[in-house]
């Protein structure tokens, strides 16, 4: 896969994806949208990825859209922004119902789409320096790439709305106690530690990942009854599988499983 402004491969069950725009501070455009676009498809495309790494290039995760390109499209903006969401929102929808469970490590400031593309993750792994914000409404814009679905599920509707309406800056520790992250690394171990969780995962028994999440998602349209029932349909699917049965023999044997991801 040729891409100019993201990095992606595919090592040991892990896809990796990169913003490489480390001297725009990894903003997004239309052709960066494109491409992350093509990297979630392949990812949900590929059997054999079992996790999902994604970080930024240099010293910021992602300053949200390049407000630059929008103002060099002139009266044409709003055609671009429409392509562009729709790049982002297909490949935010991919990535956040892949099978395999992804991971962000926000390795500098996640602002806009930033934070948008950071949460939409199964998990955030935050360096120390890290700093998060909206900053939609400073530039008289909204928000998009799936945050208003997402963070008022993470920190509640309150928090949210404040955050959206003010733009206030978190820290790394700020966020992680309202939700948003859910580890907080000094700045030297963080990418250590995300490719540790994701190799975890990449290890780990797919199938049930992948029901789990599932589950979650679901469970704000459900009722208790429903929600149950979606459970035991669930784990009834899941106990004959291969992992399942390895799971249930490596616990009877006192040992550590081997998942194929099946």
């Amino acid at each position: 896969m040729h891409l100019k402004h993201l990095l992606f491969d595919v090592a040991g069950g892990i896809a990796r994806i990169t913003i490489n725009r480390p001297n725009e501070a990894n903003a997004l455009h239309l052709e960066a949208m494109q491409e992350l676009h093509r990297c979630a498809i392949a990812c949900h495309n590929d059997r054999g990825v079992r996790a999902v790494l994604m970080t930024g290039a240099g010293k910021m995760f992602c300053s949200g859209g390049d407000l630059k390109f929008f103002r060099a499209q002139g009266a044409k903006v709003a055609d671009a922004i429409l392509q562009m969401t729709a790049h982002f929102h297909a490949a935010v929808s991919l990535l956040a119902r892949l099978r395999a469970p992804t991971v962000c490590a926000v390795n500098g400031t996640a602002a806009g789409g930033g934070l948008s593309l950071a949460i939409c993750n199964d998990l955030v792994f935050a360096a120390e320096s890290a700093r998060f914000t909206m900053a939609y409404t400073a530039a008289g814009l909204v928000p998009d790439g799936s945050s208003t679905w997402f963070l008022p599920r993470l920190v509640g509707m309150r928090r949210a709305r404040e955050l959206m309406l003010t733009n206030r800056v978190l820290s790394a520790r700020e966020a992680y106690e309202v939700g948003i992250a859910d580890r907080v690394l000094p700045d030297a171990e963080l990418m250590a530690a995300a490719e540790q969780q994701a190799a975890a995962f990449a290890a780990g028994p797919n199938g049930a990942y992948a029901a789990v999440k599932r589950l979650l998602a679901d469970s704000f349209q459900q009722s208790l009854e429903g929600q149950m029932e979606q459970e035991a349909r669930a784990i009834a699917e899941l106990a004959p599988r291969p992992d399942a049965q390895e799971g249930l023999a490596a616990f009877s044997e006192r040992r550590k499983p081997r998942f194929s991801g099946e």
